[in-house]
């Protein structure tokens, strides 16, 4: 084995990782909003257990951890007690919301936390869209949060769909999700300021140039962090310069960002 995959088979420590988000900039006594790709960092000791613990250990008793927890299944009532959280948010996320302690919202569109600040993040009733500022994403930025990319990048950034919102973007794409009605099973249509999301890694540029983005390694991942007000502030610039900038061109063939753009004015 040579010296590069040895480096790959290298298991860090709970104790490893939390000195390296102390060293990114993860503030003691925080929120911190989490999205993370467990693939990318891993091994850790304890695995997805161990990285949430060393996390805690950062945030201390005073620090609130957040992470994204919805069921990515709109055609089925989302029972926060038992739906699992959407293959597509990681094995991290879905094994966070089921630790005694954590609170998750009582929507489809949940986010789960623990920590002083838990229930006013997931205390709003269900967002419509999912990222208006009476959602998770909004009380992270109203609580003066941070957000950390582990193993992500902007793509997978909620902030960045609040951001939209909040400068007033008029693209919205049909979806729906199902609630409970009178006991029953309800179908609720809506529309969402939603895309393919890979025009967000504009947000790297834009954060790195002011200065309000630390980024680093933990454990084998490249992580990124950020305060929330920040990038929503930083966006929302961008998009009344440019309302469209997360939307790629016609040329581009893509699909999602097509039907975002077919659906202003509409």
């Amino acid at each position: 084995m040579d010296t590069s995959e040895a480096a790959l088979k290298q298991k860090y420590s709970k104790a490893d990782i939390a000195d390296q988000l102390r060293a990114l900039g993860v503030s003691r006594a925080g929120v911190l909003l989490v999205h993370i790709s467990f693939r990318a960092i891993q091994p850790i000791e304890g695995g997805p257990l161990g990285l949430i613990e060393a996390i805690r250990d950062v945030l201390g008793p005073s620090g609130t951890l957040v992470m994204p927890s919805f069921s990515g299944d709109d055609d089925k009532l989302f029972d926060p007690e038992t739906t699992p959280a959407s293959p597509d948010l990681g094995i991290v996320a879905d094994t966070f919301w089921r630790l005694p302690g954590v609170q998750r919202s009582n929507h489809c569109h949940a986010f789960a936390a623990i920590g002083p600040y838990a229930g006013v993040v997931t205390g709003d009733p269900l967002p419509l869209p999912p990222h208006i500022p009476a959602s998770p994403a909004g009380r992270v930025h109203d609580l003066d949060g941070q957000v950390l990319l582990l193993g992500a990048g902007h793509d997978a950034d909620t902030m960045l769909h609040l951001a939209e919102l909040v400068a007033g973007v008029s693209y919205r794409v049909a979806k729906h999700c199902t609630v409970a009605r009178n006991g029953r099973a309800a179908r609720i249509d809506y529309e969402e300021n939603d895309h393919c999301c890979e025009m967000f890694s504009l947000a790297d540029g834009w954060l790195r140039q002011q200065g309000f983005q630390s980024e680093g390694r933990i454990g084998h991942a490249h992580a990124r962090l950020a305060g929330a007000r920040d990038i929503v502030k930083i966006a929302v610039e961008h998009l009344r310069r440019d309302p469209l900038v997360f939307l790629h061109p016609v040329d581009a063939n893509c699909a999602e960002c097509d039907a975002a753009r077919r659906s202003i004015g509409r």
